[in-house]
């Protein structure tokens, strides 16, 4: 059990470490809109995250053979949903983000729902998890279902955990950074999100003519 919940929460941790657009998006949400925003879109992409894991902890052979059999267009159709979420970052205004923040028009509800399908757009993560497990030597269809369970809840608390520290660190420097830094923020963070984006959709088409 302590070699379930320990590698549980390590690999809840690798997954969510790396700095992608998800990761991006919640430290723009953070400085924009406040801590808890960036932290529930965290929440949001650890439960995406958790689907995913779930596949590949059921053996659900038929969905990872979907994924592998279209995984170009499941990558540029990901990638697009990015791209659009991008330029949206870009052009948004930061000023009214403060505003309509303070007046509860933006609602965590409505970030963890965004972060949580920006994040499903990508089941390429679900090769993420079968490396992992693999290099891990964790839970298979075999075990338990007991420790699944367990193995599944330690790898949502290894992500908040993540989200939580991350947010938290960010949220300090909000208190530092003007409007013009949120501006700046804002389109920095838009580009990164379109250059990946774009990437994603030109490397798979490149890759098929090859």
């Amino acid at each position: 059990m302590i070699d379930v919940i320990c590698k549980g929460l390590l690999i809840g941790i690798l997954v969510s470490a790396p700095m992608g657009p998800i990761g991006l998006l919640c430290i723009q949400r953070t400085l924009s809109r406040g801590r808890w925003h960036g932290f529930f879109s965290g929440v949001g992409a650890a439960l995406s995250d958790l689907f995913y894991a779930g596949i590949v902890c059921l053996g659900m052979g038929f969905v990872v053979d979907f994924i592998e059999g279209n995984q170009s267009i499941l990558q540029i159709a990901g990638s697009v949903c990015l791209l659009a979420f991008g330029i949206y970052i870009f052009l948004s205004n930061p000023f009214k983000q403060m505003h309509n923040s303070k007046e509860n028009v933006i609602s965590i509800p409505q970030d963890i729902i965004t972060a949580f399908f920006l994040t499903l757009s990508n089941p390429l993560i679900i090769f993420v998890y079968i490396v992992l497990f693999s290099r891990f030597n964790f839970i298979s269809p075999e075990e338990k279902m007991v420790s699944m369970l367990l193995g599944l809840l330690c790898i949502i608390i290894g992500a908040l955990s993540w989200w939580f520290l991350i947010t938290f660190f960010v949220g300090k420097l909000r208190k530092v950074v003007n409007l013009r830094g949120l501006w700046l923020i804002n389109k920095i963070v838009g580009v990164v999100i379109i250059i990946l984006s774009v990437v994603g959709i030109v490397y798979p088409l490149w890759f098929s003519q090859r």
